[in-house]
Parts: structure tokens; C-alpha cells; sequence
């Protein structure tokens, strides 16, 4: 065999038995990670859903946690019979909806505006509204309580204390982010579409209406699941802002009606955050799709 044909096997293209190889073992990986991750994080649902079957008595009997030897709905009874439950519950789905529309109002019009009419400042703003959401929250509500104080003292107007005052709050939440998620989307719009609907005479808000609302529509929905999200599931605002038992909203009731003391009634405590955790995982288990293509829409498209 000569020189060159030896360097020609040596470097020649792999085996196709060996390629088959690697492609099991990086399949058989990857399966393993897989379910490495879904253990890891479907373990704290089992347990609340365990836990939520189980009497008070059998919760702190030693016995084996991840079982339920005495099955009981007693704790879901319990709370869908309970007049406060339900009042935490409206108030949360009122609050969320509300929340909701007025980000849509003010996060379409502001992103379309931000990416389509060009003006002095624009790019700047765009990453000022992005930079908004980047503030904690911890730092937020010590100022927004000093706003609500100068405004009981010059008008009279009471906003501690009420569940409608946490639609004023939550869209400092949400409207800098869908903003945001919309500016990606809108600027991944051909402008062809635009330019093309100027000629024929349409204004703005026409084009808005009529154009990039129903071709960006998977990310005006990923705006309004994370916007749900957030107003559904905040947990430091309601804590701060409201204190009477018919005002409050789902995460803060759970915890300050089922805790009292040093008694804890885990029971209904999982099944409590269990029910409270079912219409963002419906709207996640229908949407999905969406929700993923509106966030990478900016990364993939434009």
C-alpha cells in the first residue's frame, strides 16, 4: 500500500456503523437528562398533589410522605365550599383579566409605535421600557406606597387596603416587558407589508388593525400569557397593599387564612395552591406554541 493510499484511509469518511453508534448514545443521553429534568421538577407537584389527598392527622403521622394510606378530598371540599376561597379567587381572576386588557391597550399601540415610527429617541426608549422591568420589586413598593399616601392626602381618595388598586400596580409589571416581547415581534414584520398599505392610502391605525395585529398574533398572545402570569401569580404587592380578608388575592389569602400561627393546615395549603395553579397551566398546556413562538420571534425572524 503506498504512502498516499494510507493517508487516504486514515482520513476518510467515518463508518456508517459508527455514525449510527454515537447517534444512540447521544439519543440515549439525551433520554436520560430528560427524564433526569422532569423528575426534578414534576417531584414538588406529586408531593403537594400527595399531600393534598391527606388528612391533618395523617400529614403529621411518621409515616411515608410519598404515599397516601387514608385518601380523602376533605381538604378540596373544604375550600371550594369556603365562601373566602372563592372570594380570593375572584378577586384574583378579576384583577388578572382586568390586567390583562389594559396591557394589550397599552403595549400594542406603544411597541407598534416604537418599532414602526421611526422617530429621535426611539431605539433609546425601546430599551429604557425593557430596562423598567429589570427593577425589582423590593425596591418598587416602598415609592409606590409614598404615591399612594400623596394621593389619599390631596384627594381623598384611599387606594391601601383594596383589590382594584393592584390593576393600577401590576401593569408597571407587565406593560414594560409585553412591550418589549412586541417591539421583537412587530420588527420581525416584513416592512414591505407597511409600505405597501401606505400606497394605498391607510393610515397607522389602520395598518395596526389590520395588518400587524393578525400577523403577529403569536406574540400578542405570549404577551397576554405572561401578563396573566404575573398578575395571577404576584405575591409581594397584594402582601403589602392588602390586608382585610375580602380584599385579598390568591397567593397572599393561602397563606395568611391557612396559616394561623404556628399551625399549618398543609392540606389545604397544597390543595389550595394546587387550584390556584390550574388556569395558568390550562392556558400553558393550550398555548404553548404560541407562547415559544412569540418569545423567539425576534431572535429567528427580521
Amino acid at each position: 500500500m503506498t504512502p498516499g493510499a494510507a493517508t487516504i484511509g486514515q482520513t476518510g469518511p467515518a463508518r456508517p456503523g459508527s455514525i449510527q453508534r454515537s447517534r444512540r448514545w447521544a439519543l440515549i443521553w439525551s433520554y436520560v437528562f430528560l427524564v433526569l429534568f422532569a423528575v426534578f421538577f414534576l417531584m414538588p407537584p406529586i408531593y403537594m398533589f400527595i399531600t393534598s389527598l391527606k388528612s391533618s392527622s395523617e400529614v403529621s403521622a411518621i409515616t411515608n410522605p410519598w404515599w397516601v394510606y387514608r385518601p380523602t378530598l376533605d381538604n378540596y371540599v373544604a375550600l371550594l365550599g369556603s365562601g373566602t376561597y372563592l372570594t380570593f379567587f375572584r378577586n384574583s381572576a378579576v384583577v388578572a383579566l382586568i390586567v390583562v386588557v389594559v396591557t394589550m391597550l397599552v403595549s400594542i399601540p406603544a411597541a407598534f409605535a416604537l418599532s414602526r415610527m421611526k422617530f429621535w429617541g426611539s431605539t433609546t426608549l425601546a430599551t429604557g421600557v425593557f430596562l423598567t422591568y429589570l427593577v425589582p420589586d423590593t425596591l418598587l413598593f416602598i415609592p409606590l406606597f409614598k404615591i399612594f399616601a400623596f394621593v389619599h392626602e390631596h384627594t381623598g381618595i384611599e387606594l391601601i387596603n383594596h383589590w382594584w388598586a393592584l390593576i393600577i400596580i401590576y401593569p408597571t409589571l407587565t406593560v414594560p416587558f409585553a412591550t418589549w416581547i412586541l417591539i421583537a415581534y412587530f420588527a420581525s414584520i416584513p416592512k414591505e407589508l407597511d409600505e405597501a398599505a401606505l400606497i394605498d392610502g391607510a393610515g397607522y391605525l389602520q395598518m395596526l388593525t389590520m395588518i400587524f395585529i393578525p400577523v403577529a398574533l403569536p406574540g400578542i398572545i405570549a404577551a397576554t400569557i405572561f401578563a396573566f402570569t404575573v398578575a395571577w401569580s404576584q405575591f409581594l404587592y397584594p402582601l403589602a397593599f392588602t390586608t382585610s380578608a375580602d380584599q385579598l388575592v390568591l397567593p397572599v389569602g393561602i397563606v395568611t387564612t391557612l396559616i394561623k400561627g404556628d399551625v399549618y393546615n398543609w392540606g389545604q395549603i397544597m390543595a389550595g395552591a394546587l387550584l390556584g395553579a390550574a388556569p395558568p397551566l390550562i392556558i400553558y398546556a393550550f398555548l404553548m406554541d404560541y407562547y415559544i413562538a412569540g418569545l423567539t420571534a425576534g431572535a429567528t425572524k427580521g
